[in-house]
């Protein structure tokens, strides 16, 4: 089971990972002002990664694929590693599918 986890960064806004069973992280968030909107964010993941029309699938400027996961209004609610392949990418897609709606939340910050 997937779990979201809550931490710090270094200018003291707030950010989740979405780690897959394995540990591997599948989705990071941007950054947050208070712990309520990386809450927020958390709620909107989990809400928004079921449905295939919220990823949009990019690749980098160096040629490799990634996503982001967007909410209804179109903004950002998280981005994915860099990938080696498309179908790697898909596969990432699917994990996040899959670990988000379910996922438990472990909060690092406090």
């Amino acid at each position: 089971m997937g779990k979201f986890v809550i931490t710090t960064r270094a200018n003291g806004e707030f950010q989740f990972n979405l780690k897959a069973g394995n540990g591997q992280t599948i989705l990071t968030s941007e950054g947050y002002t208070t712990k309520a909107a990386c809450s927020n964010g958390i709620e909107s993941v989990k809400k928004n990664a079921p449905d295939d029309d919220r990823y949009d699938r990019l690749e980098s400027k160096s040629g490799k694929p990634y996503f982001n996961l967007k909410a209804g209004n179109g903004q950002i609610i998280g981005h994915s590693e860099m990938y080696e392949s498309t179908s790697a990418r898909e596969n990432g897609i699917e994990s996040v599918k899959k670990n988000a709606p379910d996922a438990t939340i472990d909060d690092q910050t406090a």
